[in-house]
């Protein structure tokens, strides 16, 4: 379990978090962020609840700088898991294989269980839970979307050459 005094806010001094999505997870999380002195913003994908009810909502909870809604095309998402997998001798190497192809992290190894830890799209890490399953979850956490804007990488100094 963790506490106030086991985060340092002073790591996010000056920065601004991404929440992407507003269902039950993203409300919260926009909501203990933004008590905890946080600035918070909240992106929704063009095919969730519409952008008129959240913005109501979002008004009567959060003193709201601004609202911007991001293509899911151009935007970069993204999700953390940690989970805690029961893994004996017999299926710990299948497991490590499994953490490897999904390109994860074992954060803590016990005698019979691994912490994990795996980032990236969403459905990425639904496929990851969904196979570790079988094997035994003891706990699992996690964030929810995030996203930022994508980056235009467009360099304005360069210009089209014609043919002549």
């Amino acid at each position: 379990m963790f506490y106030d005094d086991d985060a340092d806010l002073a790591l996010l001094d000056g920065k601004t978090v991404a929440i992407l999505g507003y269902g039950s997870q993203g409300h919260a999380h926009a909501l203990n962020l933004k008590d905890s002195g946080v600035s918070v913003v909240v992106g929704l994908r063009a095919d969730s609840a519409p952008l008129e009810q959240v913005t109501k909502q979002l008004f009567k909870l959060i003193n709201v700088v601004k609202i911007t809604e991001l293509d899911p095309h151009g935007a970069v998402e993204r999700e953390l898991l940690l989970t805690t997998v029961e893994a004996p001798a017999a299926v710990r190497s299948q497991i490590i294989e499994l953490v490897d192809v999904f390109e994860g992290r074992i954060l803590n190894v016990g005698h019979d269980r691994l912490t994990i830890s795996l980032d990236g799209h969403p459905e990425k890490l639904d496929d990851f839970e969904e196979l570790l399953r079988p094997y035994g979850i003891a706990e699992l956490a996690r964030t929810g979307r995030v996203a930022l804007p994508k980056i235009d990488n467009a360099n304005p100094r360069l210009k089209p050459v014609r043919a002549s």
